[in-house]
């Protein structure tokens, strides 16, 4: 076997066409882009129902959703897409660099991968549909162990943290996800087959 050099992801076609255009002067604007986006995805059979923005001052930077099933990648959840691009974009890894103000989109408090990877990222705000244990329980997702004050420890690293933006309409895009679930029309793809963990 050759020791592989290279990796990477690419958008599906269909996500510029719906973020032609798009709205972007308000939270609620943002975040119903982001759950179209989602919805999309897994209708698409791209990945799952996760979507996520990166904006600075109503212009959009980057957009991406999750594409583990496309790209047989773990590590392909929808803020890491969107904020590598994002940080192609700019040329830089620190998004926050020379005093930039740019947001993370996303519909569902961040699992503990894309936590660190948003953390790390530069963004100086972060908006999110909801957080609770509702994503696992009709997705059938491993978020994993995330922290308790998850919230605050974005704020203390100067992250600020909106909360609850369209979380109904997330939640909705997540029931139909959940419904195709037990149709067994889409795959969830924890490691090992497991489901969340109970805690």
């Amino acid at each position: 076997m050759t020791l592989p050099t290279q990796y990477g992801v690419t958008l599906p076609d269909w996500v510029a066409d719906e973020v032609a255009g798009a709205d972007l002067s308000t939270d609620e604007a943002k975040m119903a882009l982001v759950n179209r986006l989602a919805r999309r995805n897994f209708m698409e059979k791209t990945g799952g129902p996760f979507a996520a923005l990166v904006v600075s001052g109503g212009e959009l930077i980057s957009a991406g959703v999750n594409l583990v099933l496309a790209s047989g990648l773990s590590s392909s959840h929808a803020e890491v897409v969107a904020l590598s691009l994002a940080q192609t974009a700019v040329g830089s890894w620190d998004l926050g660099a020379n005093g930039a103000k740019r947001e993370l989109i996303v519909n569902w408090r961040p699992c503990v991968q894309c936590y660190g990877a948003t953390m790390w990222s530069g963004v100086t705000r972060l908006v999110v549909a909801g957080d609770g244990p509702e994503l696992e329980q009709l997705t059938k997702f491993d978020e994993g162990p995330m922290v308790a004050d998850w919230a605050a420890q974005f704020e203390a690293r100067g992250i600020s943290v909106t909360q609850n933006v369209l979380r109904e309409e997330a939640l909705d895009v997540y029931r139909a996800y959940g419904s195709f679930v037990e149709s067994g029309d889409v795959t969830v793809y924890n490691a090992r087959d497991s489901g969340p963990i109970e805690k």
